[in-house]
């Protein structure tokens, strides 16, 4: 901890809670010159220093830590990147706005964010499809703001974790099933019907009837499905007034929003009473993160798993600080949830070279890969394929990939591990964000060329990379 400097982020801090340097440095015990000193980098944050701040303001002591800033630092090129802003930065200047002033950096990436949503809307006013709502020219999609809470949170929210865990300690672990469906019934005079009244019409999993108090689900629900559904509504039933708080913690301009926010609020607290945090990451750590195992131990389907492995956060009880991601065959990224420095992008696609993508072509089999960022950040990433339908001849099957990755400095947790030389620079495949926004200009897999360089156009010259660029 010597050598590392937090002055921005024990800045930001202090004026958060509007303490002036010389009140900081009485609580501190040291002296406003030290203080000042470290904000301005001039001075190392200290151990003891560091335990001092955690102490008095309940913060973590990864919140002074500038390994996360690479997630900062890859959206804000990303922003800067774009064709519109036609300004080349440097990744030096980038590095040091995201250091040293985070608040201007993420302001940049909200207004790179606004001005994509509008030119869509625009796009789709142009084409005929009707004058979009103020709110929505004024930020992005309902589901993709949903999507960016969790995301901002790092996929744990505390509250409704503990809760579910206490839940989940008072019912019988034996029959979790009829354990929720009892409190359901007991407490909520809660009728539970299972059948052929809820497979009809779109395919409903769960519906509920707040005046008959009757909660019906599709019988082609498997018992773990079954029990994360009558958590969902346990959660709904039980903590609206948490759900409420929670999502008022977020900007979410529309009620539609807010609502969806809380549906996803909901679903982290049932997979969270399904797989209870103190249990979980105990057999996670038992079973060296081998998600299968783990699947068929808690009685969950293998993304439930992965999801809930993204969500080891918990402050003084971490886990393997997963990224996890799923995506379609056209390159559509339906969830995407991190809590490392792994950035996922918002334009541009993603790289073809992800085994993420590789999974499709060998289905149901679990591909690993060292995948090294153009930063020089290496991840280690576990892909596999998932598919489900409804029964009967005919109907429409639902496949996704889903891809799981944590730093590589924590692969050597993981069972996918087994047998690979961590060390070998060799062994790693270099991948980047997304063709537009990605730095290695000559990788032969490009689908666009990267913003920001200007194209070589030479008809007595052709290279294997499809775009060639002036250095």
């Amino acid at each position: 901890m010597s050598t590392e400097q937090a002055g921005a982020r024990l800045r930001h801090l202090r004026e958060d809670r509007g303490l002036s340097q010389a009140e900081l440095a009485r609580r501190l015990e040291i002296s406003p010159s030290y203080l000042n000193q470290l904000e301005r980098n001039r001075r190392p944050l200290t151990v003891g220093v560091l335990l001092r701040l955690t102490e008095a303001f309940g913060v973590d002591a990864g919140f002074f830590s500038t390994q996360d800033r690479s997630r900062l630092i890859a959206e804000l090129r990303e922003a800067l990147a774009d064709e519109a802003v036609a300004v080349r930065v440097s990744t030096s200047e980038i590095a040091e706005l995201a250091t040293n002033q985070p608040s201007v950096a993420r302001a940049l990436i909200e207004l790179r964010r606004r001005y994509r949503d509008t030119v869509a809307h625009t796009s789709a006013l142009v084409g005929g499809q009707g004058w979009p709502a103020e709110e929505e020219v004024l930020g992005a999609m309902p589901h993709e703001q949903v999507r960016d809470f969790f995301y901002d949170r790092q996929n744990y929210i505390d509250g409704l974790d503990v809760a579910a865990e206490e839940l989940a300690q008072a019912l019988s672990p034996g029959d979790l099933r009829g354990a929720l469906s009892d409190r359901l019934a007991r407490a909520h005079g809660v009728r539970i019907v299972v059948g052929q009244a809820g497979d009809s019409g779109g395919g409903e999993l769960r519906r509920y009837d707040p005046d008959g108090r009757v909660l019906r689900l599709s019988g082609q629900l498997r018992p773990g499905q079954q029990a994360f559904q009558l958590a969902t509504q346990l959660a709904l039933l039980e903590h609206g007034e948490l759900l409420e708080e929670t999502v008022a913690t977020g900007s979410f301009g529309t009620s539609e929003t807010r609502t969806l926010a809380r549906i996803g609020l909901a679903h982290y607290y049932a997979g969270a009473v399904l797989m209870p945090y103190g249990r979980f990451i105990a057999a996670a750590e038992q079973e060296q993160y081998d998600v299968e195992r783990l699947a068929d131990r808690f009685a969950v389907g293998f993304e439930a798993t992965c999801h809930r492995l993204s969500t080891l956060q918990r402050p003084g009880l971490r886990g393997v600080p997963f990224s996890f991601v799923r995506v379609d065959r056209a390159g559509n990224i339906s969830k995407r949830q991190s809590a490392t420095g792994f950035h996922f992008s918002r334009g541009g696609g993603s790289c073809p070279l992800w085994n993420v993508y590789e999974a499709f072509t060998t289905p149901g089999r679990i591909l690993t890969q060292v995948a090294q960022m153009p930063d020089g950040r290496s991840y280690f990433w576990v892909a596999r394929t998932v598919a489900r339908k409804r029964s009967g001849y005919g109907t429409p099957t639902k496949a996704f990939a889903l891809g799981l990755g944590c730093e590589l400095r924590h692969a050597h947790r993981l069972v996918y591990s087994r047998g690979l030389d961590l060390r070998d620079p060799g062994l790693a495949t270099p991948i980047g964000m997304g063709c537009k926004t990605c730095e290695r200009t000559a990788c032969p897999q490009r689908a666009f060329p990267a913003v920001g360089h200007r194209l070589e156009a030479d008809p007595d010259r052709t290279t294997f990379a499809p775009y060639s660029v002036v250095e």
